[in-house]
Formats: C-alpha cells, structure tokens, sequence
C-alpha cells in the first residue's frame, strides 16, 4: 500500500506539498503586513468620505472639512441632494443612459461577436479586421465632434450613446467566446433545421451569460463613469450626468448654491458635506452591482480572450 501520509519535513527547509513550496513564518508575516497596509490605503479613505458626508455641521466646521470619524449622524446633505434640484436630475440621466446604453451596447455587442465568429460567412474576415484596426487607432476629439455635431446629436442625450455604444475589444472578448462554444451543438441544431438567429438566441446567448455579464458590467461602469463626451456634446446643463456634476462642484470646487439644490440657500449644509455626499451617490451604485457579477469574470473574462 502507498503512505499517503505527510511525511515530516526536515528542519531549515520549507515545507512542499504537492512540489509546491510553502512560505515560511517570516514571509506569511511580511505578506499579511503588505496586504493589512493596501487594504488600509484603499479603504480608509473611502471611509472618510461617508464619514465626512454623514458627520453633523458643526464637527466639520471644527475638523476644517474632513472627518474620520464622526460623533454623530447627520443625513441633512444627503437630503439637500435629493431635494429635486441639479444632482437629482444628473442622477436620473445617469441611470437612464447607463440602462439603455448597456443594453444597446449588449446587443450590438453579440451580434457583431455571433456575426464574427462564423467562420467562412461572407466578409467575416474584412469586418474582422476592420475591428481590430479600430483598437489601435483612435479617430480623435475632433474627428469625433464634428460627426456628432453631423448628425444633429450635439445637446441631446444620444451624444452619451452612440459613440460608445460598440467596443472593439469587447467584441473581440464575445468573439472569442463563442468560437468556443460546441460545434456539434451548433450541426446538430442546423441539421434539425435551425436558422442563424435560431442558433444565436436558443444556443449562443443561453450559453453565453458569464461573458454576458462582464461585457455588460464593462460598458454599464463605462457609462456610468463617463464626463468627457458630456463634457464635449452637452452645454445645456440640465441634461448633464452625474458624473459631469461631480467634476463640476467636486473637482474643481464650484461652490452648490440653494439655486442648485431647489432649496433656500440659508439652510445649507457644509460644502465639504455636499461633495462627499455626491462623491458616495456616484460610486455606490457600481459598487453594489459588482459582486452580483464577480464570479463570472474566470470564466468569462479570462476563459474565452485565452483559448479564442
């Protein structure tokens, strides 16, 4: 019979299972110390901006704007942003261009990738190829304005859409999935006399809902995060995102007036609380979407770029 037991290792040397190495005590120290310390660096702040939008006026007024941790709970800013005036509005563009874009994006997304991953169809190859020159070069800002403004987009929420809606690496992402998919599946299902669209929605979106679920995780913290084509499209600022109005009052410092709020300008809270009630409204939602879709970015992400 074969000792399956762990035989003892001798004294100085590491410990091996499986020919693998094990780290001594020293650098299972070191490690957790270096981890301890990034985990601190990413988390800390954040827990500074909740604490400072959430912390009453007077301790920020005291502290001089930033505040760890708070003595007491004031959700006054948070009210002040939801009151009806410039960051409600922005918040709701937001949702709305984010769901209709990723859904946009979704579909052009898996036709072009389905459309793309049938070998020998006709002008496979040049489209194929069209695409991946668009990886490596960048129309431009200007090239760009000048085809929204031709298009009679500029000031409309479209100019947030349309010239992101398609990614040329997220399609070579679901290209490559589903040249993986079963090919006798795919026979099969033709034989039976299936047609292409048939095959498309009954075999390759069922089967593709891990990569479905990165690609739209991509292009929904895409849209979500995106200012510079709103910045660049959009002058009238009631069609702003949210986004554009955190740059604006956050970043570089606009102060928010009651005339933004929809509220009487002397009932106000700090302006440090406002930007950091913004600033937690902004990554919030991304933050809550994540880990619903963390588990398929293995096998979607990493499975189908690898082996397409």
């Amino acid at each position: 019979m074969i000792d399956t037991r762990r035989r003892a290792q001798p004294r100085g040397k590491p410990q091996v299972i499986d020919g693998v190495a094990l780290p001594g005590p020293v650098e299972r120290v070191v490690k957790g110390i270096i981890l301890t310390v990034a985990c601190a660096l990413v988390i800390l702040p954040f827990v500074g901006i909740i604490s400072t939008s959430l912390a009453t006026p007077e301790q920020v007024t005291q502290a001089g704007g930033f505040v760890f941790l708070p003595t007491g709970i004031d959700l006054g800013a948070y009210r002040m942003i939801f009151a009806g005036g410039v960051v409600t509005q922005a918040l709701w563009i937001s949702v709305l261009v984010t769901s209709v874009g990723t859904a946009i994006s979704l579909a052009l997304t898996t036709t072009l990738g389905w459309a793309l991953s049938r070998r020998g169809a006709f002008g496979v190859r040049a489209m194929l190829l069209l695409v991946l020159v668009s990886l490596l070069f960048n129309p431009g800002i200007i090239p760009s304005y000048l085809v929204v403004q031709q298009l009679g987009l500029l000031d409309s929420l479209w100019a947030l859409i349309i010239p992101t809606s398609v990614s040329a690496f997220n399609v070579v992402v679901v290209r490559a999935f589903f040249v993986r998919l079963p090919h006798e599946i795919i026979d099969s299902a033709r034989i039976d006399g299936a047609s292409e669209w048939q095959l498309f929605t009954r075999i390759g979106l069922p089967l593709s809902k891990p990569v479905l679920a990165v690609v739209g995780l991509f292009y929904g913290v895409g849209y979500w995060n995106a200012f510079f084509n709103a910045l660049l499209y959009m002058s009238d600022a009631s069609k702003w995102p949210l986004q554009l109005v955190l740059r604006t009052f956050v970043v570089d410092g606009t102060q928010l007036g009651g005339q933004d709020l929809g509220i009487d300008a002397g009932a106000l809270p700090p302006q440090t609380s406002l930007q950091m009630a913004i600033l937690v409204v902004s990554v919030v939602p991304v933050l809550l979407v994540y880990p619903f879709l963390q588990r398929h970015f293995a096998q979607g992400m990493l499975t189908g770029a690898v082996k397409g």
